[in-house]
């Protein structure tokens, strides 16, 4: 079958034969109609995600959209290595497919579902957001970004407010205030201050880096007395460290969460795209998507700009 093998560490997969998957007893074989092309799939490629298994070669791909052999159409996440979502087909364990709803197409489904997942196991799993609450969301102009404006808003959220470096792009997206990321070190801070003032809640934080330090920082100079920050960190677009005062935590109630892969277990991460697919009709989740062929595959992970690359190997 065809298949966008990666072969080399640091190298783009090439559209490549490769070896046809065999379900087990426990698994499904999925004939591929969509997969994602996600920053998680970009960074277990390179074998620099965390959760990167490290064997060569292998399948790209960490979830997508497919049909069973008796025609279901079902999302599915975490194949088998060494295969992956962008494939023909693939093997994915039973508890690790969710039926689709048919309000979706297979490219809106692949699109949402990883973007998605991740700020709605934020809120759910790690924030325990509260109906009325108040949101901000670091990094809103990506993906993950942008769906999490509205699914903050679906789960009940009275204000959101959206940071991202480009103000246009902020404009956009329908949140309650935004805040351009300009400058840094106090400059940032003092962004951030007046909203931490009025009060926030959650953070949810997609880039970590020099705009996460100074948020914490204005948010423990702006300090309610005793009310917990819940501040998430998803990603880390803006940097993969910080230096951070100690006195920032112990000065306030901030507290420091992670969400993702091992923060949060499997299947409540597959429960929460399951609730996305759910929710998506209702709260408008959908992204500006191009879908390229898989033998193109060399194109789209080249791809550098702002719409949602979908693979499609051609079966449908």
């Amino acid at each position: 079958m065809k298949a966008a093998v990666v072969s080399a560490g640091g190298q783009a997969p090439a559209c490549e034969n490769f070896q046809e998957p065999a379900a087990l007893a426990s698994e499904h074989l999925i004939e591929v109609g969509a997969a994602a092309l996600s920053q998680l799939t970009r960074g277990r490629a390179s074998g620099i995600h965390y959760s990167s298994a490290g064997a060569l070669p292998f399948v790209a791909g960490v979830d997508g959209v497919g049909r069973l052999a008796d025609g279901r159409r079902v999302y599915f996440v975490l194949p088998r290595a060494p295969f992956g979502a962008m494939a023909e087909r693939t093997v994915v364990d039973v508890a690790r497919c969710i039926p689709l709803p048919d309000t979706l197409d297979d490219a809106t489904a692949a699109a949402i579902a990883n973007p998605g997942m991740s700020s709605w196991a934020a809120l759910t799993e790690r924030a325990k957001l509260r109906a009325c609450e108040t949101v901000l969301i670091n990094g809103a102009t990506g993906a993950s970004g942008q769906l999490a404006v509205k699914i903050a808003r679906h789960l009940g959220a009275a204000k959101v407010i959206a940071t991202g470096r480009n103000q246009a792009a902020l404009d956009r997206l329908g949140a309650d205030a935004t805040l351009a990321l300009r400058g840094d070190g106090e400059e940032l801070e003092h962004a951030f201050k007046p909203h931490f003032m009025e009060g926030v809640d959650v953070v949810l934080d997609y880039l970590w880096g020099p705009s996460a330090r100074a948020a914490l920082i204005a948010a423990a100079k702006a300090g309610r007395d005793g009310v917990p920050l819940r501040f998430v960190q998803i990603g880390s677009v803006g940097g993969a460290e910080l230096s951070l005062p100690g006195a920032v935590l112990r000065a306030s109630a901030i507290e420091l969460i992670g969400s993702g892969i091992g923060s949060v277990s499997l299947e409540r991460l597959v429960a929460a795209i399951a609730a996305v697919f759910g929710a998506a009709a209702t709260a408008g989740l959908s992204l500006p998507t191009r879908i390229l062929p898989l033998d193109r595959i060399g194109e789209a992970w080249a791809y550098a700009g702002h719409e949602r690359v979908v693979v499609t190997p051609g079966h449908f």
